[in-house]
């Protein structure tokens, strides 16, 4: 690593970067259009009524999805922003993590909205020091535009980063060892972390229409109705979907872990990690039960574990290696076969 009168100057150089153009003149490379807003909504359980109909609005949270390059990229990024990261590269920082975004909103967004966005490099920070490693966190800030009319601002940040090595980290005691992070609480989910609490699952249902609805909101997300009550879950679902995480580390997660979204037995999904059972174990379509999990005095989390009571997965050897295969039961009280009378002369 550089000293600290290289490493000065080396910052001054980052910084000189800052109002630099990233992008200019962006083109979305799709206009707003409603196949792409049902498939948003879809993935993320969305049902809101403004996201549907001939008057319907983008989700907001959809912000960065029009100005997204896809494989083949955006030809209007300026060799400014590649510049900048390849100082970094070649100063050591060559690891990278995204680390948060901001988002605002001055209008929303509808169908045949075309799009346009140039972005800038906001700001480059001085060195500092992670448990990931040493490094530099990078802001750009990108407007879109429709037209003459500003309807959105994204801000994206960056860390480039030197990887802390073994000899970086210093010896972890049980005792030293960090909290796993508190889930955020507020007045409107707060029903839902005590429940957690007493080890109970609690699903918000709408005292309107009925229709159950998980993370809890302070109104109903599909009439709009404001007034609420609780069902208990029975606490059995199916992996949705699911990620491993191996990189990069965080505080008091050991990696390899398994974290997924669950459906609930009641048709609501909920994220959270999958134990008991090797991650790389983990399928889609697995089922699983809830279990609570205590970390320490304050915090107790939902987990989920193999339901082994409808887990059937046989194990098929071909050649050196063993598959494990998905099979189906006859739902017993689906079922109905139908009689039909046997001709005995034709049978004899």
């Amino acid at each position: 690593m550089d000293s600290d009168e290289d490493g000065e100057g080396l910052t001054a150089l980052l910084k000189s970067f800052e109002g630099r153009t990233a992008a200019t003149g962006g083109t979305g490379k799709d206009p707003v259009n409603l196949p792409m807003i049902r498939h948003w909504c879809e993935a993320m359980g969305d049902t809101g009524p403004a996201y549907t109909g001939p008057d319907a609005v983008a989700p907001p949270t959809m912000l960065q999805v029009w100005t997204m390059g896809g494989l083949s990229g955006h030809p209007d990024r300026s060799a400014a922003y590649d510049e900048l990261l390849g100082l970094l590269d070649s100063a050591g920082f060559g690891a990278v993590v995204a680390t948060d975004c901001e988002q605002e909103y001055p209008r929303p967004l509808r169908p045949g909205d075309e799009v346009t966005f140039d972005t800038v490099i906001e700001a480059v920070s001085d060195r500092k020091t992670t448990r990931l490693g040493t490094g530099h966190f990078v802001t750009t800030r990108t407007e879109l535009w429709v037209g003459p009319e500003l309807v959105g601002v994204h801000r994206f940040r960056i860390l480039k980063y030197a990887p802390a090595g073994p000899a970086q980290r210093a010896p972890e005691r049980a005792a030293d060892r960090p909290r796993r992070p508190r889930p955020v609480v507020n007045r409107d989910n707060a029903g839902f972390w005590e429940g957690v609490r007493r080890e109970r699952l609690l699903i918000q249902r709408c005292a309107a229409c009925a229709r159950l609805r998980h993370p809890w909101l302070p109104g109903c997300n599909a009439c709009g109705g404001p007034d609420w009550d609780t069902v208990e879950a029975a606490g059995t679902g199916r992996v949705y979907s699911y990620v491993v995480m191996h990189h990069p580390p965080f505080p008091a997660f050991d990696p390899p872990y398994a974290v997924a979204l669950i459906e609930l037995a009641e048709g609501v999904r909920m994220l959270g990690n999958v134990v008991g059972v090797p991650c790389d174990k983990v399928r889609v379509g697995m089922p699983v039960r809830v279990g609570f999990q205590v970390y320490d005095e304050e915090l107790t989390l939902p987990v989920w574990r193999v339901d082994e009571e409808e887990l059937t997965l046989p194990v098929l050897r071909v050649g050196d290696e063993e598959l494990t295969l998905p099979v189906w039961r006859v739902d017993e009280e689906e079922l109905t076969l139908p009689v039909r009378p046997v001709d005995e002369e034709a049978a004899g």
